[in-house]
C-alpha cells in the first residue's frame, strides 16, 4: 500500500498514529530500511522536511519510485481532499533529507507540473496502482514530487577534499552552480519570450516550480552557508589573524548585502509562482553579481589560511 499519504506535522495525526509512524521509522533505522507488518516488502522512504512555520524537522516515511536518478513521492493523503504537511513543508524549504536503505543524503524536492506532472504520475501509477485509486477519490490534483540528489558533492569541484580550503570552494562551487542554472532558466523563459512573433501567449519555458524550488533552495543552503561563516569560520580565523580585521568587516557587509537580496527574491518565490517576472529576473542578477565578487573576494583572503587545515576534522581522542 502506498505510504505517502502520512501527514507530516504531530498537529495532523492522532496519537495512536503518530505512534504508529514512530514505530516505522524506529524499524526503518534499526534495520537498514527494512519494515515489517503492512509494509513489508514496499519500497519505503523517510523523508524529513523542514515545518514552513514551526522550522522544527519533521520525519515521514513514504512510498516511492524510481524514475531514472530521480525518486518520486507522491501528495495522496489517502486520496483526501488537503496536502499533507510535508508538501507544503518543502514548498517553503526545497532542501530535504532522504533516506533510503542505510543511505541518507539531502535532496532537493520539486513538484513536477503540466504534462511532465501527468507523465510522471501515469509511471507512478504503472508502479503501485494504489496512487490511481487515490487520485479517483478526490477532486484534489494530487502532488508528484521529484527528489534530486542536491549535495555538493554531487557536483563539479576541486577534487578530492582534504582540507577545509578544498571544503569551502566545494561550497562555494555548488552556490555558483545553482545560481548559474537558475539564471540559465530563467533568461530561457525571457529570450523565448522576446522571440515570440503572432497571436497569443509565446510558447516559453515558465517561470514555475523548478525555477522557484531551486532558487529557494539556493538560498536556503546560502543562508546556512553564510551562518556558519559568520558563527565559527570567521570568529575561528580571526584569533590567529587578527591583522585582517578589515577582511571581516567588508565580508560581513558583504554578507548583509547578500541577506537583503536574498529577502527581496524570498518575497517573489512567496507564493506558488513566482510574482513579477522582470523584478525577479533583475533581483537575481543583483544576487549574481553581489555573490560572485564575495566569493572571488573570500576565496583570495582566505583559501590560503585554510590550504593546512585538515577535513574533516579530527575527532575527540579515543578514551584510554
Amino acid at each position: 500500500m502506498p505510504t505517502s499519504s502520512q501527514p507530516s506535522r504531530p498537529s495532523e495525526l492522532s496519537e495512536p498514529a503518530q505512534s504508529f509512524q514512530q514505530s516505522v521509522i524506529d524499524e526503518f533505522r534499526a534495520n537498514g530500511g527494512k519494515v515489517g507488518g503492512p509494509f513489508e516488502g514496499e519500497d519505503l522512504l523517510l523523508l524529513t522536511t523542514t515545518g514552513a512555520r514551526s522550522g522544527a524537522a519533521r520525519t515521514t516515511p513514504l512510498g516511492y519510485v524510481r524514475h531514472g536518478d530521480s525518486l518520486l513521492v507522491v501528495g495522496s493523503n489517502l486520496g483526501g481532499p488537503r496536502h499533507p504537511g510535508w508538501y507544503h513543508n518543502l514548498l517553503a524549504r526545497p532542501l530535504v533529507e532522504v533516506e533510503i536503505g542505510a543511505r541518507a543524503f539531502q535532496a532537493l524536492a520539486v513538484p513536477a507540473e503540466g504534462a511532465r506532472r501527468e507523465e510522471l504520475f501515469a509511471h507512478v501509477v504503472r508502479a503501485a496502482p494504489g496512487y490511481g485509486e487515490y487520485q479517483a477519490g478526490t477532486d484534489r490534483l494530487l502532488p508528484v514530487v521529484v527528489l534530486e540528489r542536491a549535495e555538493p558533492d554531487d557536483w563539479e569541484g576541486p577534487g578530492e577534499v582534504r582540507t577545509l580550503a578544498d571544503k569551502v570552494m566545494e561550497v562555494h562551487t555548488w552556490l555558483r552552480g545553482q545560481l548559474r542554472q537558475v539564471r540559465a532558466e530563467t533568461d530561457a523563459h525571457f529570450a523565448a519570450r522576446a522571440a515570440h512573433r503572432g497571436a497569443g501567449e509565446a510558447p516559453v519555458p515558465g517561470l514555475g516550480l523548478q525555477i522557484r524550488q531551486r532558487c529557494l533552495a539556493f538560498c536556503q543552503a546560502l543562508e546556512f552557508h553564510h551562518v556558519s561563516e559568520d558563527g565559527h569560520l570567521f570568529p575561528g580565523i580571526a584569533r590567529h589573524h587578527p591583522g585582517l580585521a578589515d577582511v571581516f568587516d567588508r565580508l560581513a557587509r558583504e554578507h548583509r548585502t547578500i541577506a537583503r537580496i536574498q529577502g527581496e527574491l524570498a518575497e517573489l518565490l512567496a507564493g506558488v509562482h513566482i510574482a513579477d517576472p522582470q523584478r525577479f529576473r533583475t533581483e537575481l542578477a543583483a544576487m549574481s553579481a553581489e555573490l560572485n565578487a564575495h566569493l572571488d573576494h573570500e576565496e583570495e583572503a582566505l583559501i590560503p589560511l585554510l590550504a593546512d587545515v585538515p577535513w574533516p576534522p579530527a575527532g575527540p581522542p579515543a578514551a584510554p
